[in-house]
């Protein structure tokens, strides 16, 4: 049994989605002592900004007029790839940004996306897999910014719709409460997202070491 995990904060030191993602993690360790763990952090690692263009330009150019700058960004991503496919669950931890999905992470699934012969193919297919987000400010119903969310709805269409992926998502809201002042009034209510999702996070860590 082994675990892929991707975590694509650029504080890691302060990431609430590696908190959420380390209490998912260890479950599972708990579960499986001894097992390896595979592990990217595209925040401090992250995939080369020309990556992606070399490696699909690469796919319509000929093998022996590829350049060694392609064929690297090619191998770089048949190896991002790999590490999803070969493991045996996945763990993903990826923040709402500016309203949208982290352009590490974007620039990540672009890559592996270049990797596949049928950019369709179900890469996880019924495999379990755990995302974890996590955004800091409110985004639900009735909330001034209901709808501003445009990352979570990106990530499950990636995860679950184009690659198949069997997956659970942990999600946690009002992290900046605390860090930005004029949140202060939303202490309570972001104590309590914090409180159920530190409970998800372990609920889905189990279920998952025991999928």
């Amino acid at each position: 049994m082994s675990l892929f995990r991707l975590d694509a904060s650029i504080l890691p030191a302060a990431s609430a989605g590696a908190e959420l993602a380390d209490l998912v993690e260890a479950e599972w360790i708990a579960a499986h002592p001894g097992e390896p763990v595979v592990r990217r952090h595209l925040g401090t690692d992250h995939v080369p900004a020309d990556a992606w263009t070399l490696a699909t330009l690469a796919g319509f150019t000929p093998d022996n007029q590829r350049t060694p700058a392609q064929r690297e960004a090619m191998a770089l991503a048949a190896s991002l790839r790999a590490e999803l496919t070969d493991a045996d669950a996945v763990l993903l931890a990826v923040p709402l940004y500016n309203y949208g999905v982290s352009q590490h992470f974007k620039a990540w699934v672009d890559l592996v996306i270049s990797a596949a012969a049928d950019p369709a193919q179900a890469l996880l297919k019924d495999k379990p897999t755990v995302l974890v987000t996590v955004r800091g400010g409110g985004y639900g119903p009735g909330t001034p910014r209901e709808g501003w969310d445009h990352s979570t709805p990106y990530l499950r269409r990636i995860i679950a719709d184009l690659w198949g992926a069997d997956l659970t998502v942990v999600e946690r809201e009002l992290t900046l409460v605390g860090v930005n002042p004029a949140l202060d009034h939303l202490k309570d209510v972001a104590a309590q997202h914090h409180a159920k999702a530190r409970d998800a996070a372990h609920h889905t860590g189990r279920a998952l070491a025991g999928s």
